[in-house]
């Protein structure tokens, strides 16, 4: 373990992902530091968001992904930058790529990323495109140089299993449910939170450096027919399925408008592809963050589910 913990730098940490990391670090004692623009600081949205912050001891840092100097003077606090940024953003990291180079002093670059392994997919538009984006802003902080830790976390459980991955559903199904594929695809559900913990874990963890972590742990690995019949005991009913192969599939994605198409075409990757788990994590590239962190007490997708009974 690291005598000192490292100084972090969150950029696009008030964002869906973003808080839940930015209060994992301030809890495991890092001192942390937020970038944030003017025009956050004043939404009523972010508010909420902001005060914990605070209230966790995060130091919010005025600037901006466009405005060169104060990245560079942001970064130029701290010896980790963990990037967050939304989908609209992805492909503006060159920025802080840019920013990290000029400080000089960083010791890993978390670019965001979050999702399936950007290197190991096979997905359809228009997930391919916004996957490609994330692993071009890895080749160019390989080309760099620059330290680095990419967090595979799969699904935001806080996102698929409130409703069983139903697109427009409010809440788990009670009657019938829609599969993507066959069912038989395993994918991996990760409570926000633990997402949180296990990328901290990993700032200072020489067995994590210039790796993928991947956050892939046993009780959270399941098939969409296994998550159905795990729903279905919990209920103590048979919900009535309908499958929508892949042929269908690729039609709806086509015919859908955004966001609808991303969500599906994620949905083909995953549960009809089988991105999250049609790999085996090789230890050249990469390390599972339950193995790596054993006393860390993460929600299973069993556990996690109870609250919707």
């Amino acid at each position: 373990m690291a005598a000192t913990k490292s100084k972090i730098l969150f950029i696009g940490g008030t964002g869906y992902i973003g808080k839940f990391i930015v209060e994992a670090s301030a809890k495991a004692g890092h001192e942390t530091f937020a970038l944030v623009r003017e025009s956050t600081l004043s939404n009523p949205a972010k508010a909420k968001i902001i005060d914990d912050f605070k209230s966790h001891g995060v130091k919010l840092v005025p600037g901006d992904l466009y405005d060169h100097q104060s990245l560079v003077n942001a970064i130029k606090q701290v010896d980790v930058v963990i990037s967050t940024v939304g989908h609209a953003q992805l492909p503006d990291q060159d920025k802080i790529i840019a920013a990290i180079k000029e400080a000089g002093n960083v010791k890993r670059f978390f670019p965001s990323e979050f999702g399936n392994d950007v290197d190991r997919v096979h997905a359809v538009e228009p997930a391919k495109t916004a996957f490609e984006i994330k692993a071009k802003i890895r080749r160019a902080t390989e080309a760099e140089g620059i330290p680095y830790t990419y967090v595979s976390s799969n699904f935001f459980a806080g996102y698929f299993l409130p409703t069983l991955s139903q697109p427009g559903a409010t809440a788990p199904p009670r009657v019938k449910v829609v599969i993507l594929g066959d069912g038989n695809p395993k994918a991996i559900f990760n409570k926000e939170e633990d997402i949180g913990t296990y990328t901290i874990r990993a700032v200072d963890d020489p067995r994590t450096l210039n790796k993928v972590l991947y956050i892939r742990p046993p009780g959270n690995i399941y098939s969409f027919n296994e998550l159905v019949s795990l729903w279905e005991r919990k209920i103590g009913k048979t919900l009535e399925k309908e499958y929508i192969l892949e042929d269908q599939l690729l039609k709806n994605i086509r015919e859908a408008p955004a966001p609808i198409n991303v969500i599906l075409s994620i949905g083909h990757s995953v549960f009809v592809k089988g991105d999250h788990t049609n790999f085996e994590i090789e230890p050249s590239f990469g390390v599972e963050a339950s193995e790596l962190y054993p006393d860390v007490k993460y929600t299973t997708v069993d556990e996690y589910l109870n609250q919707f009974v």
